[in-house]
């Protein structure tokens, strides 16, 4: 059988430089000639970009909430075919996150951890960490340490004594502080891999000090994996006939989206077709569906105010029943009018009568089930779904008289609703809920037939 190397990177916090460390491992693997998989633990839009920036290939969320263990499972043993390596990125410290946390998809994947330790501030006690993490849970398998944010070598030495004395994993690496490659910032975490926060430069000084201050041969070494068989490899899902057109908002102001959720609605029936609410006059012609996702409409406000042939072609659309689903940026897209961080006050698409507002800290934050009310495009009365919220910005005045579809679990009744269209700030993946996909493309293929019967 052949053998091929995996393994999760993981922290002990937050903060640690686990991204940093992540993409310099992947420069760095990649600088040797070998095909390398990256995936992300958790419902997170950025760093995905950030690795495939590096590599060149797509990077894949994983996460236990909302795609379920044999989701998980699939995409990582999809990737086994064509990488050397497979390298997944953690979520906060390497416990953190219960079910969904990082430790919980290492044990699921099967897969040992290299931990990253921020040694700023702390010397000896570093092993009593390292420790700490070696018998917190005997499940999982710590293959090497890392420590980051080293001063000198003697910092060094007084932390690989103490490792060698205590504990039974091996030090594999121990970076230096540096400032050269910090990555800048926003209030939604760091920029997109497609706004090259790190230049060409920076990545190759970036995979050169990973290759001098890290033992890429002996990581390897010890993480090798078996690779399964071909037939182990669940098949792609056929598409099916006829096929529909679904307009996705693809640019700087609509960039959030699940990979996985695009690939499922492709092998439903959709053709994806990329349009730019910033720059595009028009919905792609022969549209069948609409789907607008997150990102930062607040700071593209002004301009997609300035396209009012767009937004009259969306608030058409809605109006004449076309099916449009929208989450968290897109609902702000499609509310009455958006104020940033300034307080101007930027008139929107109008499809729901909401003022939205930015606050200086995050409104929400969390994993979330949706229970659906009635019958909609998302699927039947009673599905549950699973999604993830997290926004600066929240409606304001008094609650409009709009329906809403979802039950969310901690109660709040959201998911607004008008004619065929659905907004909502919480990000749906369909990992565990594939047949709800199916559901969105028979009900927008219902509308187009109705549509066309009409004219």
């Amino acid at each position: 059988m052949q053998e091929r190397s995996a393994f999760v990177i993981a922290a002990t916090k937050s903060g640690s430089g686990k991204t940093l460390l992540s993409l310099g491992l992947l420069a760095a693997l990649v600088r040797r000639g070998l095909a390398v998989q990256p995936f992300k633990c958790g419902p997170d839009f950025i760093d995905p970009t950030l690795h495939t920036m590096v590599v060149d290939r797509v990077s894949h969320n994983l996460d236990l909430f909302m795609m379920g263990e044999e989701c998980c499972r699939r995409i990582f043993a999809r990737a086994a075919v064509e990488a050397d390596v497979r390298l997944v990125e953690g979520v906060m410290g390497l416990f953190d996150g219960g079910e969904a946390s990082t430790a919980a998809l290492a044990r699921v994947l099967d897969l040992p951890v290299l931990l990253v330790v921020d040694a700023r501030s702390a010397a000896e006690s570093v092993a009593a960490v390292v420790k700490g993490f070696e018998v917190y849970d005997p499940r999982i398998h710590l293959c090497g340490v890392v420590l980051n944010q080293i001063g000198s070598a003697r910092h060094v030495a007084l932390i690989r004594d103490a490792l060698a004395q205590s504990c039974a994993t091996p030090l594999l690496g121990a970076f230096p502080r540096e400032q050269q490659f910090m990555m800048p910032e926003r209030h939604l975490g760091l920029h997109m891999g497609e706004e090259n926060p790190l230049s060409a430069g920076q990545l190759d000084r970036l995979a050169a000090a990973v290759e001098d201050h890290i033992d890429i041969p002996a990581l390897l070494a010890a993480t090798v994996q078996p690779l399964p068989p071909p037939r182990q490899v669940p098949p792609p899902v056929r598409p099916v006939q006829p096929r529909l057109r679904l307009a996705v908002a693809r640019d700087a102001a609509f960039c959030f989206y699940y990979q996985e959720n695009l690939a499922m609605l492709a092998a439903a029936g959709f053709d994806i077709v990329p349009f730019s609410p910033l720059a595009d006059a028009a919905l792609p012609p022969a549209t069948a569906a609409v789907y607008i996702g997150g990102g930062y409409p607040e700071l593209h406000a002004a301009a997609l105010t300035a396209n009012t042939s767009l937004r009259t072609a969306l608030r058409q659309w809605v109006e004449d029943g076309g099916p449009l689903y929208c989450e968290c940026g897109g609902l702000m897209y499609m509310a009455e009018e958006l104020a940033d961080t300034e307080g101007r006050v930027h008139p929107m698409v109008g499809v729901f009568p909401l003022q939205m507002i930015m606050r200086p800290r995050f409104s929400r934050l969390g994993y979330r089930r949706v229970r659906l009310r009635r019958d909609c495009l998302l699927g039947r009365q009673g599905d549950t779904l699973y999604g993830h919220e997290f926004h600066y910005s929240e409606p304001i005045g008094e609650a409009p008289a709009l329906e809403c579809l979802y039950a969310l679990d901690d109660g709040r009744q959201e998911g607004y609703a008008r004619h065929n269209a659905i907004g909502s700030y919480v990000h749906l993946h369909f990992g565990r809920t594939v047949g709800n996909v199916d559901h969105f493309f028979r009900h927008a293929l219902s509308m187009q037939t109705r549509r066309e019967e009409r004219t």
